[in-house]
């Protein structure tokens, strides 16, 4: 019995640590000032370029990988943090899709994002800073 309990409460010690960890890490990883609210701001365009992206079979296959489990991740409700917080619920799926956006960038390259862009050009402008890359 009390081996069991102490089990439980390292599982959960432990999980509670890599949950810690993993903000953390989102909270280093996100776009500085106003860009994370631009960030939230064009996600809903965001994800149609990640589907499009996705499936384009003239990206090497690394980055569609990448981009699907991008997607299954921000399609899965169990969250870093529950959508149900304000503000920070939803930011963190805009952290972690330009984290993978910014990686797909380096190797999909600037075109193959102006191609698939469903938004205004202002909100690409927005995703051309959210990545590092320049017009």
């Amino acid at each position: 019995m009390v081996m069991a309990w102490s089990l439980a409460v390292a599982v959960g010690t432990s999980l509670l640590v890599c949950w810690l960890l993993l903000v953390a890490g989102l909270l280093l990883a996100r776009p500085r000032g106003p860009m994370l609210g631009e960030a939230v701001r064009i996600l809903p365009d965001l994800l149609r370029l990640l589907r499009w992206l996705a499936t384009d079979r003239t990206l090497p296959r690394g980055v569609r990988i990448r981009l699907w489990l991008l997607l299954a991740y921000l399609a899965i409700p169990i969250d870093v943090i529950p959508d149900f917080i304000p503000v920070i619920g939803y930011a963190d799926d805009a952290i972690i899709a330009t984290a993978v956006l910014r990686s797909v960038v380096r190797r999909a390259g600037l075109a193959a994002l102006r191609r698939h862009w469903p938004g205004s050009d202002d909100g690409f402008t927005v995703l051309c800073r959210l990545t590092g890359l320049t017009r």
